[in-house]
């Protein structure tokens, strides 16, 4: 029974066996995404995960190597309300640490959909996603050295970070345009604009 025993498992392999048990219940891995936003376990404790800024799991500060046990727990991540991110299965919900964003893109395609540039982004663990009016890009400069940070909502309240190589094929697509009155940089994808800095910051920063 995997009631209670996700935060006492001693290695990820243990851990995402007892986790694919309990969120395969009534066969509900097999038809996609385990629907977590609509599980209420209760709370039993944090646990030695940690997904850091270079999105690399580790797991009682070892890597977890294995790309499949990974997949499994990003299947069962979710995002409360209060900020911090959880695994959770029908039967209990655990804490862990994320440094940053709980995915990072790496790949982005550009295609065109009814003349409309359309931006794909696949992530770290798998996941494909379209950016538009379902899944935002945002954009924010971080740190003393005035980084740009790009950031895309994958599902519920989960980010993934657009990594640094991707980050630059991303603003070679943006463009000027004025929004409310304001010259705006932008990017546009699936009829959707999303604003990266006024034209004004820009410049002040290619300085």
């Amino acid at each position: 029974m995997a009631d209670a025993k996700i935060h006492q498992s001693g290695d990820a392999a243990g851990l995402a066996a007892l986790i694919s048990r309990a969120a395969g219940q009534a066969g509900e891995q097999s038809k996609g995404l385990p629907p977590v936003d609509r599980w209420n376990p209760p709370f039993c404790g944090d646990i030695d995960m940690e997904i850091r800024a270079d999105g690399t799991w580790f797991y009682m500060g070892t890597p977890i190597g294995r790309q499949p046990l990974v997949r499994l727990f990003s299947t069962v991540l979710r995002k409360d309300e209060d900020g911090k991110t959880y695994l959770v299965t029908p039967v209990e919900k655990v804490g862990i640490r994320i440094v940053d964003a709980a995915f990072v893109a790496v790949e982005m395609s550009r295609t065109e959909r009814q003349g409309q540039q359309v931006l794909t982004f696949r992530t770290n663990v798998g996941d494909v996603v379209e950016a538009g009016p379902e899944h935002a890009l945002h954009f924010v400069i971080h740190g003393d050295n005035n980084e740009l940070k790009p950031y895309l909502h994958v599902r519920g309240r989960l980010e993934a970070l657009v990594s640094r190589s991707v980050m630059y094929d991303l603003v070679e697509l943006g463009e000027t345009m004025t929004i409310d009155g304001v010259e705006m940089f932008a990017v546009r994808s699936a009829g959707a604009v999303f604003t990266v800095m006024p034209v004004k910051e820009l410049e002040a920063l290619s300085v």
